[in-house]
C-alpha cells in the first residue's frame, strides 16, 4: 500500500474528546436571527453561539472549530431559540416563556445588562448552561452529543444550583440494534446535519 500524505499530522476519530454533560458557565460567541421555511411556511430562530468560559473546560469550542479539518467547519455549540410568531397559540406561548426565560438567565448573569431586542448586544455576554446527551438519527447514522438543553444564571451554575437532566433518547428510530450508551458516538461530528 502506498503511503497517503500526512499521515503523521491526521487527527483520528477516537482522539476527538467529547464534552461532560453537566452545567456551565458559557460566553456568547454570536447571536444571528435566522429565517427557514417549513412544512407550514416561513418561521425565525435566534442562533445563538456559545463557548465555556470557565473551569476546566473553557474554550472547548473553540478548540473543537481550530482542530477540524474540514473546509466547512461548523461551530459545535449553538443554542436555537424559535421566534414567536404571535398568533395566540399554545406553542407560541411556550415560544415566548422558552425565550424569555433564556434572556433572563442572560440578564442575571451580566449585571446592568438589560435585554433591548439587539440580538448584537448578546455578543460576549456570559450565561449558564445546563448541557444534556441527546441521541440522534440522520441518514441511516445514528449516536449521542452532548447539547446546550437549559439556561440558568451563571452563579446558579458556579454555586452547583441545578440538576443534570437525564439523556434523552429518540422516540422512534429507524437503527436496528441501536447502542443504549450514551457515551458511544458511532461517528464524527462533522457529519451531523447540526
Amino acid at each position: 500500500m502506498k503511503p497517503f500524505s500526512n499521515y503523521d499530522k491526521v487527527q483520528s476519530i477516537s482522539n476527538r474528546p467529547k464534552l461532560p454533560v453537566d452545567g456551565y458557565v458559557c460566553k456568547i460567541m454570536d447571536a444571528e436571527v435566522k429565517q427557514y421555511n417549513g412544512r407550514n411556511g416561513e418561521f425565525g430562530k435566534l442562533d445563538i453561539s456559545l463557548d465555556i468560559y470557565e473551569g476546566d473546560e473553557s474554550g472547548f469550542f473553540a478548540e473543537d472549530y481550530r482542530s477540524q479539518q474540514r473546509e466547512d467547519k461548523k461551530w459545535g455549540c449553538v443554542y436555537s431559540l424559535y421566534l414567536p410568531a404571535d398568533d395566540g397559540s399554545e406553542m407560541d406561548e411556550f415560544t415566548k416563556r422558552k425565550f424569555k426565560t433564556f434572556m433572563e438567565a442572560v440578564e442575571d448573569s451580566n449585571p446592568g445588562y438589560h435585554w433591548d431586542w439587539n440580538e448584537a448586544g448578546l455578543k460576549g455576554k456570559i450565561v449558564g448552561i445546563i448541557f444534556r446527551n441527546e441521541e440522534w438519527e440522520w441518514d441511516g447514522k445514528h449516536g449521542w452529543k452532548v447539547r446546550p438543553f437549559v439556561p440558568k444564571s451563571a452563579d446558579d451554575i458556579r454555586k452547583g444550583n441545578f440538576k443534570v437532566p437525564d439523556d434523552k433518547p429518540l422516540k422512534d428510530s429507524t437503527v436496528n440494534n441501536r447502542s443504549t450508551s450514551a457515551n458511544t458516538e458511532d461517528i464524527i461530528d462533522g457529519d451531523l446535519p447540526f
